[in-house]
């Protein structure tokens, strides 16, 4: 096994590690983390988020594929670093969104639950950082290991991030009204210049 399929599967590793690992300290302050697709919402978000959570889980199985498979007649190995690169930023934003989301940090709009809207650290730069780590490591892993049924996987998936962005967008507005209809203002999507 090469360095960048040891690269990889750390990636992979630390990714989903840091999420599942949240999940569980949330639940053990009785805090229901998971709400996608589920709860009374309207049927596109519902949709969406049921969508999402297949995807989220599917792309898992055809990274590891591509990964063992090391996908090294695609690109070069200064490409392919580039990409393990791009992953493993992709692994520190998601872990830090989450930490400065703490305990206000869902996967999916929750339904009944209350959270505050997050304005500070890193969500000063970027609106949806946490999906912002997602898309990273997403396209890190594609680049490093790329094969055609990874890259149809992939796009899917990110498109589904995006129509999920889209759809908790305006759940913030209906929430936080004009206080995040200011913040939408001068805080952008993914990156604070787009």
């Amino acid at each position: 096994m090469s360095m960048l399929q040891i690269s990889g599967i750390f990636i992979l590793v630390s990714f989903y590690g840091a999420y599942f690992l949240k999940m569980l300290l949330q639940k053990k302050k009785g805090i229901k983390t998971n709400q996608m697709g589920k709860g009374k919402k309207d049927s596109v978000t519902l949709l969406v988020e049921r969508a999402l959570g297949v995807l989220t889980v599917f792309i898992v199985f055809f990274e590891l594929g591509s990964i063992l498979n090391g996908g090294h007649w695609y690109f070069n190995n200064f490409i392919r670093t580039v990409g393990i690169l791009a992953a493993a930023a992709g692994v520190v934003i998601f872990i830090i969104a989450m930490w400065t989301m703490r305990d206000s940090w869902r996967a999916g709009i929750p339904d009944q639950e209350e959270t505050r809207m997050i304005t500070e650290g890193i969500y000063k730069y970027s609106r949806n950082p946490a999906f912002l780590g997602f898309d990273l490591m997403y396209l890190g892993i594609l680049i490093a290991f790329f094969n055609p049924i990874l890259l149809a996987v992939t796009v899917c998936t990110i498109l589904v991030l995006h129509l999920q962005i889209l759809q908790e967008e305006k759940y913030l507005e209906i929430v936080f009204g004009e206080e995040y209809l200011v913040y939408k203002q001068i805080t952008g999507r993914y990156f604070c210049f787009f």
